[in-house]
């Protein structure tokens, strides 16, 4: 009885091991917190689980009411990279940062006048990774699930032509095309290995 049992179990084992070999092969690999197939990068989920690093806005007010990007950016970076970023201060092969676009909204609280966040409008990523975009500038990529009226969002998405988006990024970006600058939480855990507490007390350890 237990032989047939034994012998069950291995079979079942050489089936599986078998199936599993002529699945698709998905682009996905161990680390990835993306996935691209044919040759497009599937929306990514858990996101917002991931370690949020900050959310800038060059709002209509401040740029004679045509800002290039009025709305808020909700930005994201997978927690790998982040853990490898603290260590190194480089962003590891795999990166993927994510950015919720969010509407200006109310620009008065009971705190006082200024710039608070309205409706979801869309969502971006931004990928490094040699072994898909090894021509691609510091083999970064961009890519956007919003659909034309920003009411609702696609479930994969082609990269961006290079030159639409890498010649800002490799002209004014402060860390290998990422606007680092603007983000006090990827300067404050930049090769620290350490948490990125803030305050002043963390620019002075």
């Amino acid at each position: 009885m237990i032989t047939k049992k034994l012998n069950l179990s291995i079979s079942y084992i050489i089936i599986t091991s078998l199936v599993l070999c002529f699945l698709p092969i998905s682009s996905a690999y161990a680390g990835d917190f993306f996935s691209i197939k044919n040759g497009e990068l599937e929306r990514p989920t858990g996101y917002r689980e991931w370690v949020y690093v900050g959310t800038p806005v060059t709002p209509n007010d401040l740029n004679n009411g045509k800002a290039a990007f009025p709305e808020f950016h909700n930005v994201y970076i997978d927690p790998q990279s982040w853990a490898h970023w603290k260590k190194t201060g480089e962003f590891r092969e795999g990166t993927i940062l994510i950015k919720e676009l969010v509407a200006v909204g109310s620009k008065a609280a009971v705190s006082g006048n200024g710039y608070f966040q309205g409706d979801f409008l869309g969502l971006e990523a931004t990928i490094k990774s040699a072994r898909h975009f090894p021509d691609e500038p510091g083999n970064w990529a961009y890519f956007s699930f919003s659909t034309p009226d920003h009411k609702s969002l696609s479930t994969s998405a082609k990269a961006f032509p290079a030159a639409s988006c890498n010649a800002c990024h490799a002209a004014a970006a402060a860390d290998d095309f990422v606007f680092t600058q603007y983000y006090p939480v990827l300067r404050a855990g930049k090769g620290t290995g350490k948490d990125a507490i803030g305050g002043v007390s963390s620019n002075l350890e």
